[in-house]
């Protein structure tokens, strides 16, 4: 169990897309990768008596709201594991910003969404970590804001 605190769980949605962005042992195409993120996969009826259409770019997106969601929870821990997740959280931001700037495949608007929220995810990691280091801080020397 503690191996989901360690490693961040935004992996999981960064993996999905470089699976849907593999074609064989090569790079799909940035179009092959729009055209199957853009597809039409599930229609759920609305009680307006329309159709709200779900793609597979939009339920990623929604996955990766999902855990980021318990990502932000799990930066408030502190200890080894949640320095380790920072550190992983980090590493996964670069691997995406590499690939982002790199690869056609990953220059899209949903790998760039998806990016930004593991930027996010870094971001609010340290910030959490730095007040709470403060605040220990101030309490130890008998000072507060």
């Amino acid at each position: 169990m503690r191996i989901f605190t360690v490693f961040p769980l935004l992996l999981i949605p960064v993996a999905i897309y470089n699976i849907m962005a593999v074609s064989g042992s090569n790079f799909a195409t940035v179009d092959y990768v729009r055209s199957r993120l853009d597809e039409d996969f599930r229609a759920v009826p609305m009680a307006s008596d329309t159709l709200w259409h779900i793609t597979p770019g939009h339920a990623l997106i929604g996955l990766t709201i999902v855990l980021l969601f318990f990502e932000l929870l799990k930066s408030t821990g502190f200890g080894r594991a949640a320095i380790m997740n920072h550190a992983f959280s980090m590493v996964l931001f670069i691997v995406c910003l590499v690939e982002f700037l790199m690869f056609p495949a990953f220059a899209t608007s949903v790998f760039f969404l998806i990016m930004m929220m593991t930027l996010l995810d870094v971001m609010a990691g340290f910030i959490v970590t730095i007040a709470s280091a403060r605040r220990d801080f101030a309490i130890s020397e008998g000072y507060s804001d």
